[in-house]
């Protein structure tokens, strides 16, 4: 779909249920409608190297592997797959007449007040949530698919992907951070020369499987079940993971949120329940993939402030990537990485 269809479908669309509400939140790859009871995601017709949604077919794959793949974790969450037609003139979500143009993942609207990202803003995540949210990854880590062939050093390449984005902060005030960014890949670099080995015996022992890949607080409902959503479908290699780089992510949104205590909880209760963080090594290990997790954060938010609508949103998206690359830092030059 184009955003003018999607638009034309905000205002004047018939979808499957009668709703009050129609709220369209965009992101880089997607358009979310939210409405009443449900929520649909669409797919933005794009290509780049690490996706492709390019054709009307791989976004009806992907909308199908993005409930296979959810399904996993979460509960009435992820409901089905619904065509996008436009028959005479109007554009109908579930229509079984008409051209089809399109499709969408339908989904459970939840209370977004539960989802986790809120909570911690509210000082509201407790201990409990902690450990029932620990709990509920470590099964899973236990019991989904191990990966043995993977090229476990791309993570490198991808590491240093951030040098790419120097010249742009160098141009906008304040916010000229080259010196991190040089020393971070060059830590990297060195880290990862010096742990090949390393990570061949974890990818041998099982320690890569098929995760979730974007764990976050936001992709987290802290319902009395937690519920982790939105996991990556469009590209496999994103997804087969060291468990612990998966837990690094979550570990450095929570250190993020300044909730340290609560990524220490975490981590503590998850290495209980799966004992992936053993020797000294895995502990620098832990440390780098929290360091490529935030230099991913960065990037990401780099890219937003490059397409920003608004100077208002240039300006969140430069602060975040700031936040990112100070988190980066600390991590790197953290003695459990250095040691």
């Amino acid at each position: 779909m184009t955003k003018e269809q999607i638009n034309k479908l905000m205002a004047e669309g018939e979808f499957p249920e009668m709703s009050g509400q129609r709220e369209l939140i965009e992101t880089h790859i997607s358009w979310v409608i939210v409405c009443d009871r449900f929520v649909y995601k669409i797919k933005k017709p794009i290509r780049y190297s690490f996706l492709d949604f390019s054709t009307l077919a791989l976004r009806k794959h992907f909308c199908e592997r993005e409930i296979e793949l959810n399904r996993r974790l979460t509960d009435n969450i992820y409901i089905d797959v619904q065509p996008i037609c436009e028959w005479q003139g109007r554009l109908v979500i579930g229509s079984k007449e008409g051209t089809i143009i399109d499709h969408t993942v339908r989904m459970n609207k939840l209370d977004r007040e539960k989802q986790m990202d809120m909570l911690l803003l509210e000082n509201k995540v407790t201990e409990t949530d902690i450990r029932k949210l620990a709990e509920k990854i470590a099964f899973f880590h236990k019991n989904t698919d191990i990966i043995y062939k993977k090229n476990f050093l791309d993570i490198q390449e991808k590491f240093n992907d951030l040098g790419a984005e120097k010249e742009f902060f160098a141009e906008q005030p304040g916010t000229d951070h080259s010196n991190i960014i040089s020393h971070a890949i060059e830590t990297s670099d060195t880290f990862i020369a010096n742990n090949k080995g390393l990570l061949a015996a974890r990818l041998k022992a099982g320690f890569f499987r098929d995760c979730h890949g974007d764990l976050h607080s936001r992709n987290i409902f802290l319902l009395p079940s937690p519920q982790p959503f939105d996991c990556i479908e469009f590209n496999d290699d994103f997804r087969q993971i060291d468990v612990l780089n998966e837990v690094a992510f979550l570990c450095m949104d929570l250190d993020a949120f300044d909730r340290k205590d609560l990524a220490d909880l975490f981590l503590n209760y998850y290495n209980h329940f799966f004992p992936a963080m053993i020797t000294e090594k895995d502990k620098s290990l832990f440390m780098y993939y929290k360091s490529y997790r935030a230099n991913i954060r960065a990037k990401v938010n780099s890219l937003r402030a490059k397409t920003a609508e608004s100077g208002a949103e240039k300006v969140k998206a430069l602060a975040a990537a700031d936040k990112y690359l100070l988190l980066m830092d600390s991590y790197i030059n953290s003695p459990d990485l250095l040691h």
